[in-house]
């Protein structure tokens, strides 16, 4: 019995070895020519990318070139906010809020909300043997470029009659005339809407520049599944104020420089 098992393995392995010989030889859709290195069967690549970082959020789209089983470079452009490092969303709580409903959310302290548009040109290369085949590929991903910071003043709706509980409330910017009521918390009921300002927005030029870890489920498939983790930079040619700067609060400084760590998520296509 035993004999007649080997034979049987034996008999299996034969029949077995010429298929798996025939199957390296054949290249399905998406796959590489990887004997010869000299390219993909796709030639570009489409995501989307959504990225949290430490100050912030962005999201944006991203065009690539395939120009080798290891090597893809792109074009992107994303919208994002930057917040300074001291920025504290907080809400009010007292007799008024009780009075009234809760109060919206506000920054205490904040002149303007900022936000970055950038234009982004990089090159991600594959490092690990995995992007020859599907798998997850390991790889690095470099970018810079060019961003247009978007200042728009912060509105506050600020209650001029304190003792009455009748709505009687001002939305207002900071300014040098109203700085001590607009850093009193006792005459901040909160923030106005998003939109308030939006008319009133100045742009200051600056640049931007990444590096980062590229992890990619199937390097060369049609989707594209792939998250990245890294450092970025953004900087401008003056100091942003995104918060008030004062003798009452002396450790608040505003910088032309953001550091940030960042989390990037794509989804998209190859074709």
């Amino acid at each position: 019995m035993k004999n007649i098992n080997i034979r049987y393995i034996s008999l299996g392995i034969a029949l077995i070895l010429p298929l798996l010989a025939s199957a390296q030889q054949t290249l399905s859709l998406g796959q590489n020519n990887y004997q010869s290195r000299k390219g993909v069967v796709y030639n570009k690549e489409f995501a989307f990318n959504f990225k949290p970082h430490t100050n912030g959020i962005a999201a944006g789209v991203q065009f690539g070139n395939i120009r080798a089983y290891n090597r893809t470079t792109y074009w992107g452009i994303e919208l994002g906010e930057l917040k300074h490092v001291r920025e504290t969303r907080q809400n009010k709580s007292n007799q008024i809020a009780a009075l009234e409903g809760a109060f919206r959310g506000f920054v205490y302290g904040k002149q303007n909300n900022f936000y970055a548009l950038r234009a982004t040109f990089g090159e991600k290369r594959y490092l690990s043997e995995k992007a020859r085949r599907k798998g997850l590929a390991l790889g690095l991903d470099y970018s810079a470029g060019a961003s247009l910071g978007i200042l728009k003043p912060y509105y506050l709706l600020l209650r001029y009659v304190p003792e009455d509980f009748n709505r009687n409330f001002r939305s207002e910017k900071y300014s040098a005339e109203n700085e001590n009521r607009f850093l009193d918390i006792n005459s901040i009921y909160g923030a106005d809407g998003f939109s308030k300002g939006l008319g009133e927005s100045r742009f200051l030029p600056g640049g931007h520049a990444k590096v980062a870890l590229h992890f990619d489920w199937g390097a060369f498939d049609e989707f594209v599944k792939a998250f990245e983790v890294g450092i970025m930079a953004d900087f401008y040619f003056q100091k942003v104020p995104i918060l008030i700067e004062t003798e009452t609060a002396p450790n608040v400084k505003n910088q032309p420089l953001f550091l940030n760590l960042f989390l990037n998520v794509q989804l998209g296509k190859r074709s």
